[in-house]
């Protein structure tokens, strides 16, 4: 018999955007500690018991944190139902089986490092782009929402958010009334249009937008001369999956973002000196950019000044 898990959380909310899509709420046993208890950004490890195949056990995985250390009543996570699970006892499977009052076990210490002060910097005054491929986009609406409940400004920050149907845009009216009312610029883009014939806004993958014409949109939303998108006034956080992530970095070199990770640095051989604008945080295990392909690394060099 696999170890069951001892739960200390209860489910206390729950919105299904789709099947496969909702944002769950839950409130640990014990009180969250006093003040800003995590920096957002961070993730939880979120676990449930297998209730169809108990033999199984619990299982265990990292979620980004969604709602803002302020939040006293709740954690939030929006997370995505794995459609084709690598493990025989999938999180996700067991937890979309649960609902509102029903038990999980959430370890209350945060962790990650994929935060301001983690990657650029807190006194970083260039515009902040999030790129956020579906569920990717927690760390950033935590992010937002710390902003604003402390009285920072948001009006240099961009969020994209790719999807594949409009329907999954997860935070949609919220990060619109930010953008209304606080001028953040909230850029929604949806790959499957002919799926939703209401869509009438941006088409394509969130990485889309790092392409030419993408580019052109980009700047324009943001105010920002045309052809000058670059690091001097910007930097990049991309949060999902390995495509978007991939795309991102190999889209941007030529405009001379410089990725922070410390594996593709060491393969283009990127001097110290040369400042990350570049940083990611990846929902899965496939490697964003194959340092074995000379092909790419040389695009990467060629795009960066290196070669």
């Amino acid at each position: 018999m696999a170890k069951v898990l001892e739960p200390n959380a209860t489910i206390v909310g729950r919105e299904d955007l789709s099947e496969e899509l909702a944002i769950f709420q839950v409130a640990l046993d014990e009180a969250l500690p006093e003040g800003d208890w995590f920096v957002p950004g961070q993730y939880m490890v979120i676990g449930v018991n297998n209730i169809q195949e108990p033999e199984l056990g619990g299982v265990q995985r990292p979620m980004s944190i969604a709602s803002e250390p302020a939040e006293r009543k709740h954690v939030e996570f929006y997370i995505r139902r794995v459609a084709k699970p690598e493990s025989k006892n999938p999180l996700t499977h067991s937890l979309f089986q649960l609902g509102e009052s029903e038990r999980v076990f959430l370890r209350p210490k945060p962790k990650g490092h994929f935060t301001i002060p983690g990657t650029i910097g807190p006194e970083d005054e260039r515009w902040r782009i999030y790129v956020s491929a579906g569920t990717g986009l927690a760390p950033f609406v935590s992010i937002a929402r710390d902003d604003i409940s402390h009285g920072r400004s948001v009006a240099k920050t961009c969020v994209i958010h790719g999807v594949s149907r409009s329907g999954d845009l997860g935070y949609r009216e919220e990060l619109e009334a930010m953008e209304r009312d606080h001028g953040l610029v909230y850029i929604p883009t949806v790959s499957r249009p002919a799926e939703c014939p209401d869509w009438s806004g941006i088409c394509g993958r969130a990485e889309d937008c790092f392409k030419d014409q993408g580019i052109e949109m980009l700047e324009s939303k943001m105010g920002l001369e045309s052809g000058s998108l670059g690091p001097d006034h910007s930097a990049v956080l991309v949060c999902g999956l390995q495509g978007t992530i991939g795309e991102s970095i190999l889209r941007l070199s030529g405009r001379g973002f410089v990725p922070a990770e410390k594996k593709i640095r060491k393969a283009l051989a990127i001097p110290e000196e040369r400042t990350p604008s570049l940083f990611f945080e990846q929902y899965d295990s496939d490697p964003v950019i194959d340092l074995e392909d000379q092909e790419i690394l040389s695009q990467l060099r060629s795009g960066l000044g290196l070669d």
